[in-house]
């Protein structure tokens, strides 16, 4: 009996010893699934480097306590940090200039034990072959047809009323989607109609696209794509402007003697790409050579002439309506008063009549788009003379209001308008600081309709043609008017107030 007792209770131990390590086991298992649960993010999959020397930022946002990130044995990329710790951090993805013709790639690999690895493929495309060996893309040039095209820029601008960016879109690093927005859709384009604009400005990336370095070849399905929402705008009757934008920066921060062969080739060789694939369209679509090409000073300038010169040349070169298409060029940084003083004489065109400039304007930029403060200069919250306030006047503009915004806008009227050259104010705008509360955001927000009111009201009483920008973004420090999930207008406040600018 005894044995029995004795045999009894060490089975009885033994059984709650092993019932015991499984219920650890299975807290451990429970607490292991909620470590590798634990939020590690990277705000893209994929990075596109021009074949220049050439920065991105990746942003990690991060629940695990440490963390690593490190490219796979690729010395050309440098990083500005490879380790951080719970929370958010801009990493900076610094890419070498790529010699060699031929495209490289790399992966970066963002990791920690208490989450599941992310990777982030990275390429560069190869650097460019000797300049100017381009081959000719304007392989089937067709007669000239004016059939739909027989407006002069000064009649187009007159029926121009008010333009819409579609920002932060197809001019995205990485794609269409990759600074969060979503693909562009006909229901988008006729939301943006029925909201009362009549023209859309596409800024487009073309570089990242390229089929080839080597032979500056863009992909067709990109230029189908392009092509695709321009026939979105088109549908509605809508005026649309497809340029050449940021692009890597290879045009518009390399305006120098160094570079002017080199990115005439290209801009030729593309020029020659869009030009051919859009030439279908009729009078409602324009081009534009570049977007705020960096200018400094006269040499340089007579650089970025020489660029507009051959994105005119290119696109008259194919024939059919593109031979009395209406095109676009850029004054120095799109700048008004550089480019009152630089931009003195224009290219030249066989076409007659066919001409705009284009500048952008977001001044002061204390107020719309400063978001902290400088050493130079505190963020305005604040604008216009009826709009001050009272209380919070370290905030109010200092410079940059109704009289600076007239005379401005004078300069362009007597620099072109008044001598048949339309022009385009491709981007202007505020951001919206919902941040402010109280009184305070009442005000800020009365002061930006009033701004965008004015804006649109002197645009128009000096011939200029007014496009919003519209990156999409609807939070603190945004711009956007139009909720881009639901096609929306998510600030009313804003486009009413333009509109009225019209009246």
């Amino acid at each position: 009996m005894k044995n029995f007792v004795n045999n009894y209770l060490l089975t009885t131990i033994l059984c709650l010893c092993f019932f015991s390590l499984l219920a650890c086991s299975s807290e451990k298992d429970t607490e292991d699934t909620k470590t590798i649960d634990k939020l590690l993010l990277a705000d893209t999959s994929k990075i596109d480097f021009a074949n220049k020397a050439s920065e991105a930022i990746v942003k990690i946002t991060a629940e695990v306590k440490t963390w690593t990130i490190a490219s796979s044995n690729a010395n050309w990329i440098q990083l500005s940090q490879t380790t951080g710790v719970t929370g958010t951090v801009i990493v900076k993805v610094t890419a070498s200039e790529n010699t060699a013709a031929e495209a490289r790639t790399a992966t970066l690999t963002l990791s920690s034990p208490e989450a599941a690895s992310i990777q982030i493929s990275v390429s560069q495309a190869g650097g460019a072959p000797v300049a100017g060996l381009y081959p000719s893309y304007n392989t089937n040039p067709i007669a000239a047809d004016n059939s739909g095209m027989s407006s002069s820029a000064v009649e187009l601008a007159a029926k121009i009323k008010l333009g819409w960016n579609i920002g932060n879109t197809m001019e995205a690093t990485g794609s269409e989607t990759a600074w969060g927005n979503p693909k562009v859709t006909k229901a988008l384009i006729d939301a943006v109609k029925a909201s009362g604009f009549n023209a859309i400005r596409i800024p487009c990336s073309w570089n990242q696209y390229l089929e080839n370095s080597a032979t500056a070849k863009i992909k067709t399905d990109w230029l189908n794509r392009v092509k695709e929402v321009v026939q979105y705008c088109v549908d509605n009757n809508m005026y649309v402007v497809v340029n050449i934008h940021w692009d890597g920066g290879w045009l518009e921060n390399n305006i120098t003697e160094a570079k002017k062969v080199e990115n005439n080739a290209k801009q030729k060789a593309f020029w020659e790409q869009i030009a051919t694939h859009l030439r279908g369209f009729d009078e409602h679509l324009l081009f534009a050579s570049a977007n705020e090409p960096a200018v400094e000073d006269a040499t340089q300038m007579a650089v970025l002439t020489s660029y507009h010169q051959t994105f005119i040349d290119a696109v008259r070169s194919t024939g059919g309506k593109n031979a009395y298409r209406t095109l676009v060029v850029q004054g120095p940084t799109t700048d008004i008063e550089k480019t009152n003083k630089l931009m003195t004489t224009l290219p030249t065109d066989s076409a007659t009549n066919r001409m705009m400039v284009e500048v952008h304007y977001y001044a002061p930029w204390n107020f719309a788009g400063l978001t902290k403060d400088e050493s130079w200069g505190k963020m305005f919250y604040y604008w216009g003379a009826n709009y001050h306030s009272a209380t919070d006047l370290d905030r109010n503009p200092t410079y940059g209001e109704e009289a600076d915004l007239e005379k401005n806008f004078k300069l362009m009227k007597t620099q072109f308008v008044d001598k048949g050259i339309p022009v385009l104010l491709g981007e202007f705008g505020a951001i919206r600081r919902t941040s402010l509360t109280g009184d305070a955001l009442t005000l800020h927000l009365n002061s930006r309709a009033y701004y965008l009111k004015t804006v649109v009201k002197q645009a128009k009483a000096n011939g200029l043609l007014p496009f919003y920008w519209d990156e999409g973004s609807l939070g603190d420090n945004s711009f956007g008017i139009i909720n881009r999930t639901n096609n929306t207008v998510s600030d009313t406040q804003a486009l009413n107030a333009m509109i009225e600018g019209l009246q």
